[in-house]
């Protein structure tokens, strides 16, 4: 059934192997990451070298993160660190990229390393929460949602249903203020040494509001998924007065973007890019003017760098001046804001009438995002860099090699291919790659509902022999097809 045969796919991950030392082995060293690879991932090809081997090479180092924890599987966020952290135990797992972790992996065969991972998080410490699972604040509950639309597998939530409610209840005794927003310090929205915030500043940001609001509109979802229609209204009204509180509270209208309100009720007077988070999840209401927002990542002054998106406007006074090469969120490039702030951008191009951005805009920063991925010529991804020179900023320290705190192949297979998972047994496919792009693509044994899903765009039709055009094949069987590049829908 495959259309691609994986040797070019076999021939990066000999590369990646040939030029990495493997200082830790976790549960499938290198010399098993092809077989891995090989029964786990999409394959795909494309006129773009660069972004075909960074596709292979984001699988190839997530594989490395996964590791027996006791009775559970785990993703390790660093390779290797120091953990005197009190809040990071000897194993090196820490949620703050959790949301990341899932959105990522929901597009593997084998589900079942990940149903073990949330299992360790929330019972695998005597049947209890680990210690440290509140310590960075989540969307966790958003990106379960998006895994099961992937997966089809509603077993999943059902089981652990209950587990989430409370969960989400603890969240708010710990972070609701009486206003009916939440606050974080900085630091624990895993986003250190902030302009805009600090370690012990209780302010209201974008971030976890956001993230408290994606969680409601899951649960609701998963109510109704599950039949438990008693609870629909509650998660529904959480929903909405997240939502208006977040527009009204957080919406700076001088600057035209969503900040940090600050413990006096005050503005923190500076554009991060946390402020493009509420469209991560839809919150803003459409028409409003809101997406004037994103007309600063057109701007090189606003957000856009030559290695990518910063994480705080350029012309701030105090961009980049909080140090280098500890953790510093005041402008540096960081591929776990990249990532979130990509989705979000193809959530305001594909829900939201506007015209601050187009789908070159989307293309042309993963294209930056793809090559940033770099450490002279070998492929690399760490925690942070610099927005002109994409020098890493770690340096040589080992805690940032293979950072396991950011999505590439979810990007990837989602929103540039397209493929839009949905509840029913039906295939969307919504590409963010414009017309005239490239000639060909192929995505190929996606795992969905079950099934076998490969996405082809052959202009032709002598790249792939499947015909000119854009094919959806369901186990290999042809179920939709169209002339030009764009939506298209079938049937599984």
């Amino acid at each position: 059934m495959a259309v691609l045969d994986g040797v070019d796919a076999e021939a990066y991950v000999e590369s990646f192997n040939a030029f990495d030392d493997e200082a830790v082995v976790n549960l499938i060293p290198n010399a098993q990451s092809w077989e891995w690879m090989k029964a786990n991932i999409p394959f795909f090809d494309s006129p773009d070298e660069d972004m075909e081997e960074i596709y292979y090479f984001r699988w190839w180092a997530l594989r490395k993160h996964l590791k027996e924890v006791g009775d559970y599987f785990a993703y390790t966020e660093f390779i290797e660190l120091d953990t005197t952290a009190s809040f990071i135990p000897p194993e090196r797992t820490i949620a703050s990229a959790l949301g990341h972790h899932f959105m990522e992996t929901r597009w593997l065969v084998d589900q079942s390393k990940d149903d073990s991972y949330l299992d360790y998080w929330m019972v695998g410490k005597d049947g209890e929460p680990q210690g440290h699972f509140h310590r960075y604040s989540s969307w966790l509950y958003d990106a379960l949602w998006q895994r099961y639309l992937a997966t089809g597998d509603s077993s999943f939530l059902e089981e652990r249903f209950d587990r989430f409610v409370a969960d989400y209840e603890l969240w708010k005794e710990e972070k609701q203020l009486e206003n009916g927003l939440f606050w974080q310090a900085d630091v624990w929205d895993a986003m250190e040494e902030s302009i805009s915030g600090g370690r012990h500043e209780k302010n209201i940001r974008p971030t976890i509001n956001s993230y408290m609001f994606g969680n409601a509109v899951a649960l609701e979802k998963m109510v109704e998924m599950l039949g438990k229609d008693e609870r629909a209204d509650y998660f529904a009204a959480e929903a909405a007065e997240f939502r208006q509180k977040t527009m009204d509270t957080l919406w700076n209208p001088d600057s035209a973007f969503f900040e940090v309100v600050k413990e006096d009720g005050s503005f923190a007077e500076v554009r991060e890019a946390i402020g493009f988070i509420p469209w991560y999840f839809n919150l803003p209401e459409k028409s409003q003017g809101y997406e004037a927002a994103w007309l600063q990542v057109l701007d090189e002054e606003g957000f856009k760098a030559p290695f990518g998106l910063t994480t705080a406007e350029r012309r701030h006074p105090e961009f980049r001046s909080h140090g280098v090469g500890s953790c510093e969120w005041d402008g540096a490039i960081w591929p776990y804001a990249t990532s979130q702030t990509l989705n979000a951008m193809a959530n305001v191009l594909r829900n939201y009438p506007q015209d601050s951005i187009a789908k070159k805009d989307f293309l042309e920063a993963f294209v930056t995002y793809t090559r940033a991925q770099r450490w002279g010529d070998i492929p690399y991804i760490g925690e942070y860099q610099d927005e002109v020179t994409g020098a890493w900023l770690k340096g040589e320290n080992p805690r940032s090699k293979f950072y396991h705190h950011s999505t590439y192949a979810d990007l990837l297979i989602a929103n540039l291919i397209g493929l839009r998972p949905q509840e029913t047994d039906t295939l969307v496919v919504d590409p963010l790659l414009p017309e005239g792009t490239w000639d060909w693509f192929c995505l190929d044994g996606v795992p969905y509902h079950g099934r076998s899903v490969t996405i082809i765009w052959d202009k032709t039709g002598e790249r792939y022999g499947r015909g000119a055009g854009m094919s959806l094949l369901v186990d290999g069987k042809l179920v939709a097809q169209r002339e030009t590049l764009g939506r298209l829908e079938g049937t599984l």
